[in-house]
């Protein structure tokens, strides 16, 4: 009997304990989770203000006059995304060690050396009254809502254990330099080319560089000039690679093109544009519409932590961005002083570096003193640790003078395309290729980048002791190349080549290979006539280019090969296919993987498995090689394995790695061919930055998926993976939208999440199949059919 009551007494703590906390973690989840339906009283509000919220939570903001409009832009904004606006702040102004400890330490070093809160300063300073005082109203309404929270905060800074400060107007345009950063190509690229070519022999180093001439198509195919006048790698690739893995690396791919109305059946141009990053929850995207009647009407894409329209349209215009892949870094070998650790030579004279002292505090209440360098160039990357009296110092087009923030303000408000352009000219630290259409019917693309006058191979770290190789000014926002109205009838970009060989200035080696803009093209001419359901299409399509140029030569080198059965079957497979990488084909597994044995077969005998790993993970940087080979059939010397007596030939590694790829198939999915369907290993997961600790994203569900996915980086429709994690999917499009002039409550938009970025509302992944089934949701700006659609009413109300 006592036994009976001492095992029910311990039934019953149990059942206390995991009740009580079944209660404590939802109360932790539903943190801060905002009701969408009440009314609420702000200070500093003229007027009453409206939100509608549509069925995913997307909010119409309804004011009188701007100051109120941003305001309640900035409460708004902060009910869904406080946690992850604070995440940014942090990354952009070096602070994440205070809040996940020492390991963080080298990415706040990187982004204090990047002096992003320096120039956002400046640039406050020189706005228009009009842009600060709509600045400094969201920045109040970010803080009144903090304030509401009191301590019912989020749940990251539960988890995390801290309370986040006031929101302050330049953290807004800190945003800037963030997307600038992101935007770079130069960081990981040049620095990994100078290490291996003091690895390899000159003529093998020569081969890896891109043959632009074998780049047919370019973004403004019709643009005339005439017609206008190691220690490195620790203290730069490495905190990239963290802030990557945390869900806050941006910018890298994009599509966009605009048709003209004599293409459609509305007459009038429509406009699509889908930005490639990487994926992730939240995502780095927040949709809404805001309307001052008569005066602001714009809807699209907002970055947590600024209150205006970066991606979107109004009443008058629409426009998008692809990235430029602008080559926009450069890096110097300096010559330090031995007598002198601050001074370094430049053309013949000692100079004095400027020497920043900075404290880093971690998350465990330690303070870490730090010194960062500087020449006239920049900050010194290398630290001096291990380089003698040499060190890396880094020229970065975001330290140069571009107002970008004013520049997405006065894009919210533009009419016409005179006003596009002298908003777009404002672009300068963020390279951009620009589509844009109109009511009048007119559809442009405009190159917009600052484009460094420089000497010198640029894909090579640079002498520092002489002003040969320095930057002597930009490029004229005039001659940048452009296309207004074509001939044709479309624009069109996808971070492809920029211009062809007589343009004359250096913007990049650096561009995505041709497979998705030369797809665009081939859909947007199949037909005379193009509707929103072919725009649709196009979203979606995952046939691919580059299947098409490479597979006839896999093909032939595999035709007469003595093949083991297996590879006989998954042989039959490879020819019978349509290039379409669906996420049911077996075809595309096999191609796929047989790609990545290529590199493999080519490059990791002469490289070596760590320098092969940082190569091929930039695996556009492989692509170059492997372009150039399969559409002009010249061979290179890494076609040779070192290893073997034999002298291998291109074709030898094609068969090499086919038979590599079919068994690697056969380890990881199964004997049967028919069971190798992509989606079974090509999958996408939706993660959070707190996800990767695995009893938080089991408890608090936190990470989304994984989901069978088609497609590749290739592919219009884009789901990219790296290969130090073979086909898991993290990257593609951030968003969808097609814009329609004749109609703009026709529009269509989808994200791959959702609106909150609270893991336990309802809102937090809503819009994720929809966006897996390349489907839409319309994007009103009418306010009859916002009122007619809205699942959510609030006021935020003046206090009296």
């Amino acid at each position: 009997m006592k036994l009976k009551k001492v095992l029910l007494a311990l039934f019953v703590l149990i059942f206390l304990i995991a009740l009580g906390g079944y209660f404590y973690v939802n109360s932790l989840s539903n943190s801060a989770i905002p009701n969408y339906e009440v009314d609420v009283k702000i200070d500093n509000l003229k007027s009453p203000v409206t939100v509608f919220r549509d069925e995913y939570a997307i909010p119409h903001i309804y004011a009188e006059n701007t100051e109120d409009l941003y305001r309640a832009t900035g409460y708004i904004m902060a009910q869904d995304r406080l946690w992850q606006m604070d995440l940014i702040r942090r990354v952009t102004s070096g602070r994440l060690s205070e809040i996940f400890g020492p390991d963080m330490l080298m990415a706040d070093r990187l982004f204090r050396s990047l002096r992003i809160p320096e120039k956002s300063t400046k640039l406050l300073a020189n706005e228009p009254p009009e842009l600060v005082a709509s600045l400094d109203a969201f920045t109040d309404g970010v803080n009144q809502y903090m304030e509401s929270l009191g301590t019912n905060l989020p749940i990251e800074f539960k988890l995390l254990g801290y309370q986040p400060d006031k929101w302050e107007s330049q953290h807004s345009l800190n945003l800037v330099g963030y997307m600038s950063w992101d935007l770079s190509m130069a960081w990981a690229t040049e620095i990994m080319y100078d290490k291996i070519s003091q690895h390899v022999s000159p003529e093998q180093f020569n081969e890896l560089f891109p043959d632009l001439l074998n780049q047919k198509t370019s973004v403004y195919p019709n643009f005339s000039y005439g017609e206008l006048s190691s220690t490195i790698e620790e203290a730069l690739i490495k905190p990239n690679k963290q802030i990557q893995e945390m869900g806050l690396y941006a910018f890298q791919g994009s599509n966009n093109w605009a048709i003209a109305g004599n293409k459609n059946p509305s007459g009038k141009p429509i406009i699509c544009n889908d930005m490639h990053l990487g994926l992730n929850a939240p995502g780095i995207w927040y949709q809404i519409h805001q309307v001052v009647p008569g005066v602001i009407n714009v809807t699209g894409l907002a970055l947590p932590g600024q209150p205006m329209v970066v991606a979107g349209h109004n009443d008058s215009i629409a426009w998008g961005m692809t990235n430029v892949m602008l080559d926009d870094i450069d890096f110097y070998r300096e010559t330090i002083n031995p007598e002198n650790p601050n001074q370094y030579k430049f053309n013949g004279e000692w100079k004095d570096l400027k020497v920043k002292k900075e404290r880093i505090a971690t998350k465990e209440g330690d303070t870490i003193d730090i010194e960062i360098k500087f020449t006239h160039r920049g900050p010194i990357i290398s630290k001096n640790k291990g380089l003698g009296n040499d060190a890396v110092s880094m020229r970065w087009i975001g330290n140069e003078h571009g107002d970008e923030v004013r520049g997405v303000y006065l894009l919210n408000y533009a009419k016409n395309y005179t006003d596009f352009r002298n908003a777009v000219k404002n672009f300068v630290a963020i390279s951009q290729n620009f589509v844009y259409g109109d009511v009048q019917g007119n559809i442009a693309m405009q190159n917009t980048a600052g484009v460094a006058l420089r000497e010198g191979n640029r894909m090579l770290v640079a002498p520092g002791d002489t002003d040969l190789y320095d930057w002597k000014g930009f490029v004229p926002f005039d001659s940048l190349p452009y296309s207004f109205n074509p001939p044709e009838g479309y624009v069109s970009s996808a971070n492809n080549k920029t211009v062809d060989a007589d343009y004359p200035y250096y913007i990049s080696s650096w561009f995505a290979l041709p497979y998705r803009i030369n797809r665009i093209r081939e859909m947007l001419t199949s037909k005379e006539i193009l509707t929103v359901d072919d725009m649709k299409a196009m979203h979606g399509d995952q046939k691919s280019n580059q299947v098409e140029l490479y597979l006839p030569k896999i093909i032939e080198s595999l035709e007469n090969t003595e093949l083991s059965p297996l590879a006989q079957k998954a042989f039959a497979k490879l020819k019978n296919w349509d290039g379409n990488e669906t996420k049911e084909s077996v075809a595309t597994s096999i191609y796929e993987m047989t790609y990545v044995e290529l590199c493999k077969s080519i490059f990791l005998d002469e490289l070596g498995d760590d320098l092969y790993a940082e190569y091929i993970s930039q695996k556009l940087m492989a692509d170059f090689v492997l372009f150039d080979m399969f559409t002009t059939g010249n061979e290179v010397s890494w076609c040779d394995n070192t290893n073997t007596e034999k002298v291998e030939m291109f074709s030898d590694n094609i068969t090499e790695a086919f038979e590599n790829a079919v068994e690697a198939l056969k380890i990881r999915m199964g004997e049967s061919p028919d069971n190798w369907k992509w989606g079974e290993m090509h999958t996408l997961t939706l993660k959070h930055p707190l996800g990767k600790v695995n009893m938080l994203n089991k408890v608090f569900n936190l990470n989304r998926g994984p989901f069978p996915v088609g497609g590749s980086y290739h592919t219009v429709s884009p789901y990219s993976y790296p290969f130090k994690d073979l086909f898991n999917a993290n990257h593609g499009a951030s968003h969808r939208h097609i814009f329609t002039a004749a109609n703009w409550d026709n529009s269509q938009t989808v994200i791959p999440t959702g609106q909150s970025g609270i893991p336990a509302s309802q809102h937090y992944c809503d819009q994720t199949e929809l966006y897996l089934q390349v489907k839409y949701h319309n994007d009103y700006i009418s306010k009859k059919l916002v009122e007619q659609n809205t699942k959510y009413t609030m006021k935020l109300l003046p206090k009296e």
